[in-house]
């Protein structure tokens, strides 16, 4: 699914991704650790395409995405749920789940259909999708923000801190959403995530980042959060 081999990336002369190797399988799960500044975001954003690589190159299934811009990225099959949601608030939910459908470039005739599995899957978003989106409530706002994702018909889905400042019981929800995304859509995950619990609810396998390079990784089913947590504070 995703391969990236030896990728670098830098804003100006600062260099903030060095070497990084990684993989990602069909509807698996993944996910990426370390303390905040370590480089997490700017991975995702370089996955994704919004940061440019310096060295190295990055493989979604056979094709080589290394040079492709973001746009031709998600028309392979990328999503992106970006820290902090990035909803479009003046926008009702009805049309900022239609603005994720634009990654299916001349697909449009199949958006209802992937509408109406958003909505099974959000049942909340169909009896708010008239709302104005920046009036939802941060687990709302975050849910909207996957399902928008989801209009693009992903096979690769990043999530930068899905569980952000969001309350307990909508966690869960989101928790139970990404298992539905994985079993009943077959999309992998790749999420960065600071509550180890919930990324251990979530995925197979971790990696740890440490100064903008990966230090470990290894599967959440035979190691404990308490394994890896001394290393998230390097």
């Amino acid at each position: 699914m995703l391969t990236l081999e030896r990728i670098s990336a830098a804003y100006g002369e600062s260099q903030v991704l060095t070497g990084i190797d990684m993989t990602v399988g069909p509807a698996e799960a993944v996910t990426l650790l370390g303390r905040n500044g370590v480089g997490k975001t700017t991975l995702l954003r370089t996955i994704i395409g919004l940061q440019r690589t310096n060295h190295g190159r990055m493989l979604l299934g056979d094709d080589d995405v290394t040079d492709l811009r973001a746009h031709r990225r998600a028309r392979l099959g990328i999503g992106y749920v970006p820290q902090g949601r990035g909803i479009f608030p003046h926008l009702t939910v009805e049309e900022n789940l239609a603005m994720g459908s634009t990654a299916l470039a001349g697909r449009s005739e199949r958006s209802n259909g992937v509408l109406d599995r958003v909505l099974a899957l959000f049942p909340t978003l169909g009896r708010l999708r008239a709302r104005k989106g920046g009036v939802l409530s941060g687990g709302e706002q975050q849910q909207l923000a996957i399902g928008r994702a989801l209009m693009g018909e992903p096979r690769l889905l990043l999530l930068d801190e899905p569980t952000e400042g969001i309350q307990p019981s909508i966690v869960q929800e989101i928790e139970a959403a990404l298992s539905a995304i994985r079993r009943d859509f077959g999309v992998a995950l790749l999420l960065v995530e600071q509550h180890l619990a919930f990324a251990w609810s979530i995925a197979e396998r971790y990696y740890v980042m440490q100064r903008g390079a990966i230090v470990r990784t290894g599967r959440t089913r035979t190691e404990q959060p308490d394994d890896v947590a001394p290393l998230l504070s390097v």
